[in-house]
């Protein structure tokens, strides 16, 4: 799908979701990572993850789109157009639009630490992301000297 070909997207879903006209650009953005599309407060456009259409579909493209709209629609009448917005919210529910869209990017598990450092005396555990000089550094519990457990491993 090309820009001519979303932005005319967005003019007839515009027309016929909302009732009024759009009349700005609808533009792919892939910079785009953690979102599905965006609106741009001072030019007006609204801007689509080509990621999110590529997978999960029209249906989710749609959605993104109505969503975004939401946000034009009210900013250019001058209404409450955040996410926090009582007309923001009440717009989304008018017109079916989701308040969210799917996730792009999986959440990272984050990992406890990438060495694991051992009290010799009390055997707390200390999982560090960086190596650190055990001859500088003492048990936080009883002060006793500490040694490396496990590596990092690849």
């Amino acid at each position: 799908m090309t820009n001519e070909e979303l932005t005319k997207m967005i003019v007839e879903i515009s027309r016929d979701i909302f009732g009024k006209p759009f009349r700005h650009q609808g533009v792919f953005n892939k910079r785009l990572r953690t979102t599905g599309g965006r609106y741009l407060l001072r030019s007006h456009n609204i801007e689509i993850n080509p990621a999110s259409y590529e997978k999960f579909g029209g249906n989710e493209l749609i959605g993104i789109i109505k969503h975004e709209l939401c946000h034009y629609h009210l900013h250019l009448e001058g209404k409450g157009y955040k996410h926090r917005d009582k007309e923001f919210r009440e717009l989304l529910q008018e017109t079916g639009s989701p308040r969210f869209c799917s996730l792009l990017v999986e959440k990272r598990r984050k990992t406890a630490g990438f060495h694991l450092y051992e009290c010799i005396s009390c055997k707390t555990e200390f999982p560090r992301k960086i190596r650190m000089d055990t001859d500088k550094y003492r048990c936080g519990r009883c002060s006793g000297k500490l040694r490396l457990k496990r590596e990092k491993s690849l």
